[in-house]
Parts: structure tokens; sequence; C-alpha cells
């Protein structure tokens, strides 16, 4: 280190009697949060032809994950269940993938990232197949749960294998691309109704997890772990090999930018599912539109932009990270701070426009922020631990998610009015703008301090 920065050097016989500037330097693990902007402009062999492949791995996730809400009165008729129990197929996937992400993430960041995305996705292609077979809701339910436990040790994996396939100036660009797929995957659902409402909702099943089989069999042979960034930090790969989940825990729970984070992905958590979950709904009621054409719209819009965002979010903060590795921060916190006030006038507006433009606002947010989401990881935690974070981050987000959504329902029955319902979203969308720009304010306090005179 002194070398490097000539304090020791100088100090030598041979400095032409120039005095010596010293700085002295805090000796520490490497941290990323003080890393420069990334460096590596060259791509490794292959690195887009990784985010194609898990680009169909992630749209194959949420389809597989959101089959029943697109089949729903093809599989009541088949099936008896209450209306109860059929929301309960949705929420106890919800819950088993949010709880086990992080053990999810901690595997990934210890083994093969490449074997953990392929043996997710063999078993819930399994499962997915498995599923057109049931008979009962029992079965259908513990289906479920496995799907979701399986789903769990996907995202952490890929997400992390992509960036460090990218390192320098496409890091959130193919991070983002890589959501796409998931909201492809989430949007084409609509055509396994199609397929249930002519065949039934289990051979719709059958041909959607089969064809997934043999995308895990092509995957095996295309799919390649890339080195760990870790290994330039870390002397030796054993250091790797001896991670444990406590020791990811514990530097983790250490207080600063990482706890400010968390938290702003509970509230971006609870207003994101509460929009998925209720604004059809809200928008139905409030513009007194049909439920297929409330939902087109809802979500329609939502998307549409979401994707926008990833692309244009991605891109964005690529080429500002070259000169301020905060702007991957700065970008989403910025987004997210300018849609709160679409949301209040949408709550006591009778105009749709309003409506139609939070929406749009808050599926761009969302786009900066989940092109951004694993590289603002990689600057404010420990970098043998990325994967973990992506676990816990998870954990918050579907937990508060599924509270919210509930939460909804429970004001909905109290008789609260949708303007109140989305005034309160709004201050929530305020909220989570405003600790992600704490986080960018810790994170340039940290690296100020690096330095010390």
């Amino acid at each position: 280190m002194a070398g490097k920065f000539g304090g020791e050097n100088r100090g030598k016989k041979g400095g032409r009697g120039l005095k010596p500037k010293i700085a002295i330097y805090r000796m520490t693990t490497p941290s990323p949060v003080t890393s420069p902007a990334p460096k590596h402009t060259v791509l490794p062999p292959g690195a887009w032809l990784m985010v194609a492949m898990l680009w169909l791995a992630g749209g194959s996730n949420y389809l597989s994950r959101n089959l029943p809400t697109t089949m729903r009165g093809s599989i009541v008729e088949e099936i008896s269940m209450t209306e109860a129990q059929f929301g309960l197929l949705m929420s106890a996937l919800l819950w088993v993938y949010a709880f086990a992400s992080p053990f999810g993430g901690f595997l990934a960041d210890r083994f093969s990232r490449r074997n953990m995305v392929l043996g997710s996705l063999f078993l819930w292609s399994i499962i997915t197949s498995v599923t057109a077979f049931v008979e009962n809701f029992e079965q259908f339910l513990a289906l479920r749960i496995l799907l979701g436990l399986s789903q769990a040790f996907y995202i952490p994996a890929a997400i992390s294998l992509i960036v460090d396939y990218h390192r320098g100036p496409t890091r959130a660009l193919a991070a983002g691309v890589h959501l796409t797929g998931y909201i492809f995957g989430a949007s084409i659902g609509g055509f396994a109704g199609l397929l249930a409402e002519k065949h039934g909702w289990s051979y719709a099943y059958t041909v959607i997890g089969l064809p997934n089989l043999g995308f895990g069999v092509l995957l095996y042979f295309l799919l390649r772990d890339p080195p760990r960034e870790s290994h330039e930090l870390v002397p030796t790969s054993s250091a790797l090999v001896e991670i444990k989940f406590s020791e990811a825990l514990r530097s983790l729970s250490k207080p600063g930018p990482f706890y400010v984070m968390m938290a702003a992905m509970c509230v971006q958590g609870a207003i994101g599912w509460m929009i998925v979950g209720w604004m059809p709904t809200i928008m139905a009621e409030q513009f007194k539109m049909g439920q297929g054409a409330a939902g087109f719209s809802a979500l329609g819009y939502l998307y549409a932009a979401q994707t926008a965002g990833l692309l244009l979010g991605g891109i964005w903060s690529d080429r500002w990270s070259l000169t301020n590795p905060r702007s991957r921060i700065i970008i989403p916190a910025l987004a997210i701070l300018l849609t709160a006030p679409a949301f209040w006038l949408t709550g006591w507006s009778p105009l749709m426009i309003f409506t139609i433009i939070s929406l749009v606002l808050w599926g761009v947010a969302m786009g900066c922020l989940g092109a951004n989401m694993m590289p603002i990881v990689c600057l404010i935690v420990d970098v043998r631990y990325r994967a973990t974070a992506m676990g816990l981050l998870n954990l918050v987000i579907n937990i508060c998610g599924g509270l919210a959504i509930y939460g909804v329902g429970l004001l909905r029955d109290a008789k609260f009015g949708v303007n109140l319902i989305l005034t309160f979203a709004g201050f929530g969308v305020f909220l989570c703008g405003a600790l992600l720009w704490l986080t960018n304010v810790l994170v340039r306090r940290k690296e100020s301090a690096k330095l010390i005179v």
C-alpha cells in the first residue's frame, strides 16, 4: 500500500531531498463500499450469452410461479377449494420462498452458482410437471410449498453469477436485461389460461413443465461459473470454502448502509405487492371498469414501464458509475422520490390519467431499482456475502409484500376509501426513496472516512 502511493519510497535515500508527504490509510478488510469505479471494460467470453440463458430461466421461474392466477377458474372447477384456500396457494409459496431465500443466497456464496441455478431449475420444472396430476387441495398446496422452496435458490445465484461476468460498465444493464425475463414470464401467463380453457389446467401444467426440463439440459452444457470477484480480494480460495452462514449474518448485521437498504426494500416490497395485488381492483371500482380491462390496464402499464426502466436505468447507471459509483443508488432513489406526488394525485383526483401516470412512474422507478439492486449490494456489503445479502433482501421484500396485501384487505373491510389507501401508499413511496437516499449518504461518508491525513 505504501509503495503504491509513494509514502514509503519517498522517505528513502534517493528521493532527491523532497519532503515526504505521508498519507496514512486505514488497513481493513477490503470493502466494496470504498471501491473505485469498475475498471473491467473487456467482457469475458460468453458474458451476454449467460444473460440470455438466465433471461429464459427467469421467465420460466415467474411463469411457473404465477400459473394458478391465470387458470383459477379451471382449477377450482376440478379441485374443490374455498376462496381462502385458493389464496393460500399463492401466499404459501410467497412465505416459503421468502424465508428460504437467505439460506439459498448463502449456498450460492459458498458453492457453485451454476449448480445452484441448474438444481433449482430442474426442481421447479419437475414440480410443475407433477402438479398436473394432483387430485385435491392438500396435494396442490404441498407442491406449491415445494415450488417456493426450489425457486428460492435461483435468484441470488443467478444475479451473483451475472455481476461476476459483468464487472464494469455493463453490470446494471446486464442485471436489468435479466429481470426483463421475469416480466416476460409473468406477461405470457395468460396463454396458460387459454390452454386451460381449451384443454384443461393439467394440460397447461404439462405443456409448460416438460419443456423447462429440456431447457435445463441445454443450460447444463452452456452455463459456466465465472471466477468470483472475491478471488481478487481474498488470498486463497480456501477462505471461500470456509464461509459460514453465521459469519455472513454477522457481517451483514453490522450497522451501516445495508441496514438502511433493507428498510427501503421493506417499504418497496409493501408498495410493489400492494399495487400488483390491489390496483386492478381499485381501478375497476374507481373508474367503473370491467375486471379484465382493469387488470390489463394496471399491470400492462406497470410492466411496460418497468421494462423500460430496467433497460434505461441500467444503461444510465453504467455510464455514470464510471465517474461516480454511487450513481447506482442515486438514480433509483430520485426516480422513486419523483413518483410520490403522482400517487397523491391519484388518490384525490377522479381522472384516470393520474392513475396511469403513477403506474408508469412507479414502473420506471422499479426498473431502475431492479437493474441496480445487485450493483448496490456490490457497493455496500462484503464481497464474499453478496448472494446472502440478496437472499435477505428477498426475504424482507416478500414478507412485507404479503403483509401489505393483507393490510389493504383489512383497510377495505374497515371501509377506508380508495383515496386514503393511495395517499398512504404515496407516503410509503416517499419513505422508500428517502431511505435509498440515506443509503447514498452513508456510502459517501464511508468513502470520505477511508482516507485519514
